[in-house]
């Protein structure tokens, strides 16, 4: 056979292997048929199940190992990924915890799965560098009103209505399980994530702060955007949220409306 000829073979025998270990057992194909293909099969299954367990450690943490690898085994079958980055699988891993008939009295494991699924995302977003305060000390206040606040790839945030979900997702995602261990007040909680610098940071943000980054997220200037807040909740002190905010390093640019 000749070279190219063979490189071309060794190519879609490949491109078959690789299908068929991506299609599970839906594939019909004979090399999936094969006896030792199941080696390859549970090999890349494994792999994936051990890349949701180290995405989602705090998930882990909550239901214990042998119920987590079930459900990403679960996932998984569902879900066959050819991304080498494993580091990013698991995208939709807290939609399918939704709806995972086992886990359905866990109400709130989808938004610890959300918050896991939020460091990831943090971890691995672009650097940016951190908008000053400073800089917007020095606007007037007709500019203030209209400047927009881009927030910083790192940035994620998330409301919960109805359930603590920030403080169980931080019980269980700090190795000492957080400095508290008492009884949890059963009400909403927002949660901010971030990469300023080298590591991922997190601290709640109540609904104001939340609906505050959610407007300078579309692009609303921050008139607007404070009044977003004040809509979430009247009682809001917008001033002090802005100030954590830049604080905590949530933006990353400006700009001023003409």
């Amino acid at each position: 056979m000749k070279p190219a000829a063979a490189a071309s073979s060794l190519a879609g025998f490949q491109d078959r292997f690789a299908e068929a270990l991506l299609a599970g057992d839906t594939t019909s194909d004979r090399l999936a048929a094969q006896p030792g293909f199941a080696v390859y099969r549970n090999t890349v299954m494994k792999g994936w199940v051990d890349a949701l367990q180290a995405n989602f450690p705090a998930v882990c943490r909550l239901v214990g190992e042998p119920f987590f690898r079930a459900a990403a085994a679960a996932y998984a079958r569902m879900n066959p990924t050819a991304d080498p980055r494993l580091w990013c699988y698991g995208e939709g891993y807290a939609g399918f915890l939704a709806a995972y008939e086992p886990a359905a009295a866990l109400t709130y494991l989808p938004g610890v799965a959300r918050l896991d699924r939020c460091w990831t995302e943090a971890h691995g977003a672009a650097s940016a560098p951190v908008l000053d305060a400073a800089s917007l000390a020095s606007l007037a206040p007709e500019q203030l009103a209209l400047c927009r606040l881009a927030p910083h790839p790192a940035a994620r945030w998330a409301w919960f209505a109805a359930q603590p979900v920030y403080t169980i997702w931080r019980r269980n995602r700090e190795a000492d399980g957080g400095e508290d261990a008492g009884a949890l007040d059963w009400r909403g909680e927002g949660a901010l994530l971030l990469r300023p610098v080298g590591s991922v940071d997190w601290l709640p943000l109540d609904q104001a702060g939340c609906a505050f980054m959610d407007a300078c997220a579309s692009g609303q200037p921050l008139a607007m955007a404070a009044a977003a807040a004040s809509a979430a909740d009247p009682h809001a002190d917008i001033a002090a949220q802005l100030a954590m905010l830049l604080q905590a390093g949530a933006f990353t640019a400006t700009t001023i409306e003409p």
